[in-house]
């Protein structure tokens, strides 16, 4: 297996919220954990009020600060929520505190009743999401020149000028998640890396794969230059069923919705250790070489299962 497939974890920072648990430092902890244990990314998801966490932006620069060598990731940063201005400005000052380690995955949210509720309380229209995500990071990578920009379209600004400019030349890598072809098409055309979060059949992902990488040959650009990446939630234990019955529980919990709906379109699994692995592996095998990995339960219990997994799989 080859040994340049790089694994992740998610830090359980809307995991800590629903339980009632409020504090950052744990969370913390957990990166500085994953990264002595030799994890080679760590990543944080983002909401405001449709899945209520930690803000994303703010722990990934804590993260930055505490850690030297593990990448830090968003999956996925909503940044249709924020004013690009702003956000170029946020973005650039996490890639300098982390020094160059940022991977900003963006994704445009499902219309579900609450992301619905959300746009509506931060007064951000849900019409022209995708457009305003494409305009707002061309926007984002202009400022990140470091030079004054004028700019008309969805925004207006003369002159803006932020700074400091990113740690790496031009920003941070924009990975772009969904599986749907409209996705898939701008994987191909304007990302640095294409990260959907589903479905969870390998044979899927292949061929998804393939489309992006076509799409991103039409648009002139080179298809090995895009990293193949995939956002995965697992359950592990001996006992398949109850492997099942708590991945059920977790999606539900999370996510407010019926697990088999939930799981017609995200990447999940339950079962043991080495069936997990077997699931893994056809991934990579597909061509993913960046695994963000979501485990269901205990986190250093789950951390360690993953880790072992990893030296298996890439033996």
């Amino acid at each position: 297996m080859s040994g340049d497939v790089k694994f992740g974890y998610l830090l359980p920072t809307r995991e800590r919220i629903m339980v009632g648990v409020h504090d950052a430092r744990p969370v913390l902890d957990l990166a500085v954990h994953a990264e002595a244990l030799g994890f080679d990314s760590v990543w944080i998801g983002d909401s405001v009020t449709a899945k209520p966490r930690h803000d994303a932006l703010s722990m990934l620069a804590a993260v930055g600060a505490l850690t030297e060598r593990v990448e830090l990731g968003s999956a996925v940063l909503l940044p249709m929520l924020r004013h690009p201005v702003l956000l170029a400005h946020q973005v650039a000052t996490v890639d300098q505190i982390c020094e160059g380690r940022l991977i900003l995955g963006l994704g445009t949210a499902r219309l579900a009743p609450a992301n619905l509720k959300e746009f509506e309380a931060l007064d951000v229209p849900t019409e022209k999401r995708i457009a305003r995500m494409l305009e707002g990071m061309r926007l984002c990578k202009a400022l990140w020149s470091g030079a004054p920009v004028d700019w008309e379209g969805l925004w207006t600004m003369e002159q803006a000028e932020v700074a400091p400019k990113p740690f790496r030349a031009g920003g941070p890598p924009i990975w772009l998640g969904g599986a749907a072809k409209g996705a898939l098409i701008r994987a191909g055309r304007y990302s640095d890396g294409w990260f959907p979060s589903g479905p969870s059949d390998a044979k899927v992902y292949g061929e998804n794969l393939a489309v992006v990488r076509d799409y991103a040959e039409q648009a002139g650009r080179d298809p090995a230059a895009i990293t193949p990446a995939v956002y995965v939630t697992v359950s592990v234990d001996a006992a398949a069923a109850k492997a099942e019955a708590a991945l059920n529980a977790y999606l539900e919990s999370y996510y407010n919705q019926p697990a088999d709906r939930l799981r017609q379109v995200q990447a999940a699994f339950a079962g043991s250790a080495e069936a997990t692995a077997e699931w893994l592996r056809g991934f990579i095998d597909a061509g993913c070489r960046h695994l963000c990995i979501r485990p269901v339960g205990e986190d250093r219990e789950q951390m360690d299962r993953i880790m072992a997994m990893k030296a298996s799989l890439l033996a």
